[in-house]
């Protein structure tokens, strides 16, 4: 049987192209619903447990250039401008896709300038402070309807939106932007941020990140304090090491 559900799910990740989490999300899901079975005496065994788990890679940072991000709104706006508040609350808020589109619109607190998300990834509540950007993006979809249900419908059928598939993928293609997925408009989000200097407690604080280690991918693209660190050992004994020379001076002093 383990066999049979990691060809299942290996099919699915090729045909789907899943991203490593999202198969051992899968995978976690199907060990769970042994596990329950298991107890309800349906099942002997949990097959699940012995499906081999995928090495996610988390050192991935991928975000966009002002060119590209320039280019890519403009292409969500002429092609797909009802999908364009997606886009600018996605970037301005850092949220996960699942999260986004599970939005109802009590959870918006329009006084208060917050997303209150009761349940989240981590089976935690969320309060996302909003932007002005996040809070533009919002007033254009609460203008389309009620007030009421979903945040992102359908505008052809009303339904709740799952994902920005359908729409986002085309997009970038179009804005000829490699290698960027939805996801990754979670990346741009905290890199922006530190780019403009926030620190690394806050960016994990507004991914709600579970620890700092996840945030620290970041890092590099702010400003270092560890410069500022161990220049605390310099001082007026420090020794200064000369100037290098040109490197033509160099090639001529060799040569004679």
């Amino acid at each position: 049987m383990s066999p049979e559900i990691e060809r299942r799910l290996s099919d699915g990740a090729a045909a789907e192209k899943w991203a490593p989490s999202t198969y051992n999300h899968y995978r976690s899901l199907m060990m769970l619903v042994y596990r329950e079975a298991r107890r309800a005496g349906k099942v002997l065994v949990n097959p699940a447990r012995d499906v081999r788990h995928r090495r996610e890679d988390n050192s991935r940072v991928r975000f966009l250039t002002s060119t590209e991000e320039t280019k890519l709104r403009e292409v969500i706006q002429d092609n797909w401008p009802e999908h364009s508040p997606e886009f600018e609350l996605a970037i301005s808020t850092g949220l996960r896709k699942g999260s986004m589109y599970a939005l109802t619109w009590p959870m918006v607190d329009w006084t208060g300038r917050m997303l209150n998300i009761p349940t989240s990834k981590n089976g935690e509540a969320l309060h996302i402070p909003l932007n002005a950007a996040a809070l533009a993006a919002l007033k254009v979809v609460y203008q389309r309807g009620d007030g009421t249900g979903r945040v992102f419908e359908s505008a052809k059928t009303g339904n709740p939106l799952q994902n920005g598939r359908h729409w986002f993928d085309a997009a970038v293609k179009k804005a000829q932007v490699a290698d960027f997925r939805f996801h990754d408009l979670r990346h741009h989000f905290a890199s922006k941020l530190r780019q403009a200097g926030a620190k690394l407690e806050d960016i994990s604080e507004l991914l709600c990140h579970k620890s700092l280690s996840m945030s620290r991918r970041y890092a590099h693209l702010g400003p270092n304090q560890l410069h500022e660190v161990v220049s605390r050992l310099d001082s007026n004994s420090t020794p200064v090491a000369p100037e290098p020379k040109p490197a033509s001076e160099t090639l001529a002093s060799y040569v004679n």
